[in-house]
């Protein structure tokens, strides 16, 4: 202990001065290997940036081992300097081999930046997401069909990366798939993960597109076993579907003149297979009456202001089409998604007057 204590007196107190300082400068490697590690000590943060410094920091070292080895002949110098480089190139091999297995697709690259780059999502998250889809590409070719009403089984859900993809039901015209929009998102909410169904609508590719798809059994098992990503898709198809509604609704308001408020799950009665004609003029006419004396009040069915007014005599008001047996149905089968932050009325619930 007081041999320690010696040492350290010596060492604070009593310093070892040095008798004679060299007239000779070191020899090039050794400034050379001080220029290049503080360059490689400047680098920034991230892959890229260790890259740069564990490449600039194992060329240092080597000047170093060099300057130990040939001019202060030092073998301790050498052989630490010698380690000090194998480390930084073993740690460059990882970096190098991590940014290769991080590596997508650009189409991938692009998605993430679209859609979970904006919600903060973890990168490791999202290659759990895109190792689900074994991270391919696939592509549809002008007027090729991706999905027939009644034949094609729903055992997929598809996201579409490029493109349009128009959606018709007998034939009739119902809304466009634009990029970054699921392709069967009402599908996929409409079953249960042990029920089977087919497609009731007819999905072709106006033009060249390109999408990415999951199997229904292997994402299934990916939402059971990670809660996160299952609230991640139930977000992302949540949104997917209020759009599609929207869409809906705003071709039913080009055509009729009528905005039909879709969160109202007791539009399903009005706008259902199972609603007669005499039912919903009924409908309509006892809504209109009720509008009447409550004109500064929200009703269910507001007139657009650029629809011409009603006449006395109301028409025999025509059977629903396609779409609106689709805003009906769907509306009715997704009670509870969110649309743009307004949630809908529960079945037995009734609007607060």
């Amino acid at each position: 202990m007081s041999g320690n204590s010696t040492l350290w007196d010596q060492i604070l107190f009593q310093p070892p001065l040095c008798e004679g300082w060299k007239r000779s400068a070191e020899g090039a490697a050794y400034h050379l290997g001080n220029c290049i590690l503080l360059l490689g000590y400047m680098g920034g943060s991230g892959i890229f940036g260790s890259i740069y410094i564990f490449s600039l920091l194992a060329a240092g070292y080597f000047c170093y081992a060099l300057w130990g080895w040939l001019d202060a002949c030092g073998l301790d110098i050498f052989i630490w300097n010698i380690l000090l480089v194998m480390a930084c190139l073993l740690q460059l091999a990882h970096l190098i081999y991590r940014l290769r297995k991080d590596n997508f697709l650009e189409e991938f690259d692009l998605l993430y930046k679209t859609l979970c780059q904006p919600l903060q999502v973890p990168f490791e998250v999202y290659k759990e997401i895109v190792k689900c889809c074994e991270e391919q590409v696939l592509s549809l070719s002008r007027d090729q069909n991706y999905a027939l009403e009644g034949k094609t089984p729903i055992n997929r859900l598809s996201l579409l990366l490029s493109g349009r993809v128009r959606v018709s039901q007998d034939e009739q015209f119902l809304h466009y798939i634009f990029p970054y929009q699921f392709l069967d998102s009402p599908e996929w909410e409409s079953l249960r993960p042990s029920e089977e169904g087919t497609f009731q609508v007819t999905l072709t590719a106006e033009t060249d597109c390109s999408y990415i798809t999951w199997p229904r059994r292997k994402l299934y098992l990916l939402l059971a076993r990670d809660r996160y990503i299952a609230r991640l898709f139930s977000v992302f198809l949540g949104y997917d579907i209020s759009e599609k509604l929207y869409a809906l609704n705003d071709k039913l308001f080009a055509k009729f003149g009528l905005r039909f408020d879709i969160r109202l799950p007791s539009l399903y009665h009005v706008l259902g297979p199972a609603s007669s004609d005499a039912e919903v003029e009924k409908e309509l006419e006892e809504r209109e009456e009720w509008a009447a004396p409550h004109s500064s009040m929200p009703t269910f069915v507001q007139t657009a202001a650029s629809a011409p007014p009603p006449p006395a005599a109301h028409p025999k008001v025509p059977r629903p089409d396609s779409a609106l047996l689709a805003l009906g149905s769907l509306s009715w089968s997704h009670p509870c998604v969110l649309f743009k932050g307004r949630a809908p009325l529960a079945p037995t619930q009734t609007p607060e007057l």
